[in-house]
């Protein structure tokens, strides 16, 4: 398979960009090709625009769009790799799927609210979270963000199978973030083909 990479963090040595190198290593340690798209070195702008909304309009450039959505059409799985952030998606990574996964490409709501444009693809979300699992929890967050990402917005982006890996404890001790790059290894490891 080949495998996309999709990271967001400013900085070359957070611990998110070391998650998505372990995943990658992961991937390609089980003869998978690997491509990273890091969006902040690639300065991708995330603004959603009049741009986006009527590419036809004078003046209206979607190259950097289209660029992205041809490393998803080479792509057989697609890992979003992005810190949790004020438990939700940092700006950066919401604007990249606000402005490439763009309806009549990815969806069609009109037609069938239930199905993606797209052709299947493995999807994997690996979320650094410094707050303790059991906090996660306890108070919801993992299930409310399973049912927005997961069952939501994905589905409608074609990727199945999928899955969420909150890596909780990310800012802790450096045995719990070595498990934790160990663990984002496994799951490059082990990506299921796409479904039928």
């Amino acid at each position: 398979m080949h495998v996309l990479t999709v990271l967001d963090h400013p900085n070359p040595n957070s611990f998110s960009h070391a998650v998505a190198q372990s995943f990658m290593a992961g991937a390609e340690a089980a003869e998978h090709t690997a491509e990273l798209a890091d969006l902040n070195a690639e300065d991708f702008n995330p603004l959603w625009s009049q741009s986006d909304i009527d590419p036809d309009a004078p003046g209206a450039d979607l190259s950097d769009v289209s660029a992205e959505q041809e490393r998803i059409a080479r792509a057989d799985a697609v890992c979003l790799v992005f810190p949790l952030f004020w438990w939700g998606m940092p700006a950066m990574t919401k604007g990249w799927v606000d402005r490439v996964w763009r309806w009549g490409w990815a969806y069609d709501q009109l037609d069938d609210p239930e199905k993606s444009l797209q052709r299947p693809r493995t999807g994997v979300l690996l979320i650094p979270a410094g707050a303790r699992s059991d906090e996660i929890e306890q108070e919801g967050y993992g299930a409310a963000l399973e049912t927005a990402w997961i069952k939501g917005t994905f589905g409608y982006f074609g990727l199945s199978p999928r899955k969420m890996e909150l890596l909780c404890g990310s800012t802790g001790s450096e045995p719990r973030r070595k498990a934790l790059l160990a663990r984002s290894f496994e799951v490059g490891r082990t990506l299921p083909p796409p479904a039928k």
